[in-house]
């Protein structure tokens, strides 16, 4: 597997060997030994699993403060999204950047989002199946958001007017969004 480093520290694309044939393929989308050999996380405690029906569906921005903060490792399988995650780690150099991936079911990609980051992503497909790993069970009391279109951020998402749970619609700007990471509360 190559592991593919961002311009954002600790957000990293992992590019799997692909074994094709007549078939279909066959990938390893997890391995311990080579996680652990590139310095990537291995605890995970639980496994997400996303449909969205259409395509425009925006999901995000989304995170769970400290000391519940979640590392993902984001996979699609079947479909293709935009993924988008944004730095709130206060002090960090690239603090309130984003930056955006194609993952597909076609490019087999994974994108391993560290702790002290907000996550969303938009559906460019119908039918789109997005899995991930995390290291943090989810905790109702420490999950918040970032409104998706928060003008500070300017993020060039590939839909104007996404499909949004009601949810999402509420969350505020990130200048009034609750935050508890620095550099030094987070390992990379």
């Amino acid at each position: 597997m190559e592991v593919i480093a961002s311009t954002l520290n600790g957000v990293k694309l992992l590019q799997p060997k692909v074994f094709g044939d007549q078939r279909g393929f066959f990938l390893e989308s997890f391995n311990e030994k080579m996680f652990n050999q590139n310095g990537l996380p291995v605890g995970y405690l639980q496994d997400n699993h996303s449909l969205s029906e259409e395509a425009g569906i925006l999901r995000g921005l989304h995170y769970q403060l400290e000391p519940r903060s979640q590392l993902k490792v984001v996979r699609v399988i079947t479909g293709v999204i935009y993924d988008v995650v944004v730095d709130l780690r206060k002090g960090s150099p690239t603090y309130k950047e984003w930056k955006g991936f194609i993952l597909s079911e076609f490019n087999h990609r994974m994108l391993v989002v560290p702790k002290g980051f907000a996550h969303g992503f938009c559906t460019l497909t119908t039918h789109t199946n997005v899995c991930y790993k995390v290291d943090e069970y989810y905790s109702p009391e420490h999950d918040r958001g970032i409104m998706w279109n928060d003008p500070e951020l300017n993020i060039d998402w590939p839909v104007s007017d996404p499909i949004l749970s009601a949810k999402d619609q509420q969350h505020p700007l990130l200048k009034d969004a609750e935050i508890n990471f620095t550099m030094e509360s987070v390992q990379v």
